[in-house]
């Protein structure tokens, strides 16, 4: 699993890129290393004679050094509450059928609206009018005019993420053939249309695109973008008065404005005080700013840290799941939280817009506090280009202190 080339070789035979690309995407800094990173051995020996997952053990093993790409998948469906990890194999495959045949009838439900869908192909020009009348699209039939709204809206919109799915991670090889590029705007229609409060908005593709990469089955890959978009869903909510991100906006504000006064000032009189600048680092969890692959590695390390034993219950019982007292929870249980979460427990701080993403982006800030400090005079100098500029591990290890740090300072609620 970790031999002399278990490195960047190794990694790009599982996510090879195209070969006019090389030159123009973020270096990978994160490389498998034999005794951190969770490996399929490791994961397969946290697993019971029935199938129940040790996820303490799964936990401690990510937030050490990352997964291994051959299987991201599987974990993944585990970090973002999938699947409990107390359930056993035989309650895992009869929920996984389950909801194969949920996304199998809603895929037709919507094929039988736009006849694109499911047949490997996609759009990316309009099919109707804003009035509802069929615009003639070859290859995808819209039978007559459109008068239910919600119909419409879905419609309506079908072509703007098509136009999103050339641009996604095109330097992956992965997307050179059209159909996996079917497979993403399939994934991305089929949800905007059962969500259709959300919709979709631009940066959901970024989203999901390392589901339909890492999931060969379509289905599987919806599921596991559908429990992402459940942690993420409020960041794509914008309006004409408001942004998604506006909330976390805010609480970096109060993050930085306690651990760095200085600092907050300076950009305050940069006319940053509403921290805008990271509106997309927020929104999209920094896909733009590392490679692909550490983009991955950062997003598991971030699942593993905010990892809450509940998720899974919270999904399919809103209602019926809550944290226990602190107080009550022996160590034992406490190992089951991500290194983030158990903070949040200790300390009593329950705002839920104190994601670690709000910190990861504190940490960057505090990493260039100087040149800032010293260099920034306007709005497009705070943070500069720090596409691939970045260390997934280290900005992982700063955000934890700068919440320890917060935490000190800051009054409970």
């Amino acid at each position: 699993m970790f031999g002399k080339k278990a490195g960047t070789e190794e990694l790009e035979a599982f996510y090879p890129i195209r070969p006019e690309c090389v030159a123009e995407i973020p270096k990978t800094r994160f490389k498998p290393r034999a005794g951190k990173t969770l490996s399929a051995r490791r994961w397969q020996a946290a697993f019971s004679e029935t199938g129940c997952l040790d996820i303490a053990k799964v936990l401690r093993r990510i937030q050490r050094g990352g997964i291994h790409p051959s299987i991201k998948g599987l974990v993944w469906e585990f970090l973002l509450g999938c699947y409990n990890p107390n359930s056993t194999l035989e309650d895992r495959n009869q929920l996984r059928q389950q909801r194969r045949e949920r996304y199998s009838m809603w895929k037709t439900e919507c094929r039988n609206m736009v006849s694109v869908i499911g047949r490997g192909n996609f759009i990316t020009t309009p099919i109707i009018t804003d009035d509802g009348q069929p615009i003639e699209v070859e290859g995808c039939r819209v039978t007559s005019a459109v008068s239910d709204k919600k119909v419409a809206q879905w419609m309506l919109i079908l072509h703007q993420f098509g136009l999103d799915v050339v641009r996604t991670d095109r330097a992956l090889a992965f997307y050179e053939d059209k159909a996996n590029q079917a497979k993403l705007w399939d994934v991305l229609s089929i949800y905007s249309w059962v969500d259709d409060d959300i919709g979709y908005v631009q940066g959901m593709n970024d989203i999901c695109s390392p589901m339909v990469i890492l999931l060969e089955n379509e289905a599987d890959a919806f599921w596991c973008f559908e429990c992402a978009m459940r942690r993420l869903r409020e960041n794509f909510r914008c309006s004409t008065t408001s942004i998604g991100v506006q909330s976390q906006l805010g609480t970096l504000s109060q993050v930085i404005k306690t651990v760095d006064p200085q600092l907050h000032k300076h950009l305050e009189d940069l006319d940053g005080g509403e921290y805008l600048f990271a509106f997309r680092m927020l929104m999209v969890l920094f896909r733009r700013e590392f490679s692909f692959l550490d983009a991955l590695y950062l997003w598991e390390v971030m699942w593993a840290m905010e990892y809450n034993p509940n998720i899974f219950w919270s999904y399919e019982q809103p209602d019926g799941a809550s944290d226990s007292n602190y107080g009550q929870l022996n160590q034992k249980m406490l190992k089951q939280y991500g290194k983030f979460q158990r903070k949040n427990l200790e300390t009593g701080y329950a705002d839920k817009n104190n994601a670690l993403a709000v910190f990861l982006v504190a940490s960057v800030l505090e990493t260039k506090n100087k040149q800032i400090l010293k260099e920034a005079k306007g709005l497009d100098e705070i943070l500069g280009d720090i596409t691939g500029n970045l260390d997934a591990k280290k900005a992982c290890q700063e955000a934890l202190k700068l919440q320890n740090k917060y935490l000190k300072k800051a009054k409970r609620p």
